[in-house]
């Protein structure tokens, strides 16, 4: 079985994408995170997952999330979120975050063809965290205790794998929607997403 999941957050004003205010307000940012969701869910639900996952922090799910199995997030910080759904699950597993809308089936394709000798994957993000994490053993300990959104948290988790003895194979490098520049960037890697029209419709945003 290969389970694949998003982890995501409602898209509300002033909950998500606020470090790109300014330049964009508060209600174009989530507008633009909701663009990156939208371009995230219709990636994962076109691969052949036998089941995909919805990990959500909220109330009302996105749109087109009506293929994806809807878990609530857990309390706790991220590591413990994340930690709880790798607890759950079970067969080969990946989670990808909601904040990599130029993600293609190429870069999930590892998934599914896996090497013999592949215990997990692992996409690190250039920010120094990560995009994708998967294990053929879904294991929540190896997050549990992770510090999350750090420099050095990929390097971190990474290292978890490979203290208990994983051998990983290292997908491609991503760039996470953080800042404005990463908008313009990501935008320009996927130029027919709806992230870039999204972004490009606004006034004076465009890539």
């Amino acid at each position: 079985m290969t389970t694949l999941i998003i982890i995501a957050k409602e898209t509300l004003p002033g909950r998500v994408k606020t470090r790109l205010h300014p330049p964009l307000s508060l209600e174009q940012a989530a507008e633009l995170a909701a663009a990156s969701v939208a371009d995230t869910l219709e990636t994962l639900a076109a691969m052949p997952a036998d089941r995909h996952i919805l990990l959500f922090d909220g109330v009302n799910p996105p749109p087109n999330s009506e293929r994806f199995e809807v878990i609530p997030q857990s309390a706790g910080d991220l590591d413990e979120r994340l930690a709880s759904i790798f607890d759950l699950v079970t067969g080969r597993t990946l989670l990808v975050g909601m904040d990599t809308p130029q993600l293609t089936a190429a870069h999930l394709a590892p998934i599914f063809d896996p090497s013999p000798s592949v215990d997990a994957w692992f996409g690190p993000a250039r920010d120094g965290g990560f995009w994708a994490l998967g294990m053929e053993e879904p294991r929540g300990d190896l997050i549990r205790g992770v510090p999350m959104s750090r420099d050095d948290t990929g390097a971190i988790q990474l290292s978890r794998l490979h203290s208990a003895g994983l051998k990983v194979k290292i997908l491609s490098p991503l760039t996470d929607v953080d800042t404005i520049a990463n908008a313009y960037d990501v935008a320009l890697a996927a130029p027919d997403s709806r992230f870039a029209r999204t972004l490009n419709a606004f006034e004076g945003m465009t890539v």
